[in-house]
């Protein structure tokens, strides 16, 4: 008995091992529930185990994200303590990421290590190191600290989103390669702006152009405003989508080209035929539940679809609670009710770029005066379709 149950195991085994040599669709299947780091481990097995984890990665075009919230059980940032585990479970392969962080507990140049209950801070090795390390070559990193963080808790796009005034608290959100969508990284400071230059970043005479983030910082110094509305004239003239914030500073991509403490600015240029974006201003009046509810609402006019869609919150520091007479997370919960699957971030700066537009396949509605982007005390609410 014990030799037939041997001989039978044996037959099983060997049948398994050839479904798993030979069989390409069986293989193929079976990959499409292993995480990215983990096929690319296994994609140097065999040839046929190389060509299935190929074409399981051509269809993993769905973002991801990871979020944190504080405080952080170990002696750096919330979002660096788990970033790296979380990283290893993630089903894309990031061809871009964007990550923010709360100013307060990071100290923007490297990860912050408290000391005591008075934050002290002292540097590790270059954060752009930490983070290269973690994401495949090649992968375009942004990274930004800023007064206060919008985000969507990990795991499901319909998780509520929450904003964080105070706190320690982060995301990055990292975009996989997509058909039809080009995400273009650009950095800019006084010394490197130039018409020559917003060309080659495919931010002027870009017809494919549809969507601009942007995040300028230290742009309370000497010229910041000038360079501001350099920056803006020429996207307020296009036809897509410009939105973001001033923030408090970027510590990825690496300043090379401007001294520590000038003024610049970091964005993503987003271009393709599928891209569809709709954006709309909560004005310094919108000052209750009700009324930022209503206003939100007009994001519904755009009819963008709700799949691979990310919503983006760039709030004034002076909104949030106080606001609204302390009660708490009144823009992200009205979001939420108005789009419950679609995962909101964002952040709260010193000031806000953006204005009512719709940007569709087949027609734009902008505004196209420069004063109009730029604004204080308010909310620029964006949604971002990615096809």
């Amino acid at each position: 008995m014990s030799e037939n149950q041997d001989f039978s195991a044996s037959l099983q085994d060997s049948k398994a091992a050839y479904v798993l040599s030979n069989v390409a669709e069986v293989v193929e299947r079976i990959l499409t529930f292993v995480p990215t780091k983990s096929l690319l481990r296994i994609a140097s097995v065999c040839r046929l185990w190389r060509n299935c984890a190929r074409r399981v990665l051509r269809t993993q075009q769905q973002l991801s994200w990871v979020s944190a919230c504080g405080p952080s059980n170990t002696e750096v940032h919330a979002l660096c303590s788990i970033l790296a585990e979380e990283v290893e479970k993630v089903f894309l392969l990031p061809h871009t990421v964007l990550a923010m962080v709360d100013c307060e507990a990071f100290t923007g140049q490297a990860y912050s290590y408290r000391q005591n209950k008075a934050k002290k801070s002292r540097h590790s090795p270059d954060t752009v190191e930490e983070l290269n390390l973690l994401f495949p070559k090649g992968c375009d990193i942004m990274g930004i600290a800023t007064p206060g963080i919008v985000l969507t808790p990990s795991g499901s796009c319909s998780n509520p989103p929450q904003e964080y005034q105070e706190g320690e608290a982060g995301f990055a959100i990292m975009f996989p390669t997509i058909e039809g969508v080009h995400i273009k990284p650009f950095h800019f400071c006084k010394k490197s702006i130039s018409p020559a230059a917003l060309k080659e970043a495919g931010l002027v005479d870009n017809p494919d152009l549809r969507v601009v983030l942007m995040f300028v910082y230290e742009a309370y110094k000497s010229g910041g405003g000038r360079f501001l509305n350099q920056l803006l004239e020429p996207l307020a003239k296009s036809k897509a989508l410009i939105a973001g914030g001033l923030v408090e500073s970027v510590f990825s991509p690496p300043r090379q080209c401007c001294s520590q403490g000038a003024y610049g600015v970091v964005g993503l240029a987003l271009s393709g035929p599928k891209l569809q974006g709709a954006s709309v201003l909560l004005d310094q009046d919108i000052s209750n539940p009700k009324a930022a509810e209503a206003t939100i609402r007009r994001l519904k006019a755009a009819k963008i679809p709700e799949r691979n869609t990310l919503g983006f919150m760039f709030a004034c520091v002076g909104r949030g609670q106080n606001y609204y007479n302390n009660q708490t997370n009144v823009e992200a919960d009205a979001f939420h009710k108005v789009f419950p699957n679609t995962p909101l971030f964002g952040l709260f700066g010193n000031g806000e770029i953006g204005c009512d537009r719709i940007i569709k396949d087949d027609y734009t509605l902008c505004d196209t005066d420069t004063d109009s982007l730029q604004h204080e005390y308010t909310t620029v609410m964006t949604l971002v379709h990615l096809g």
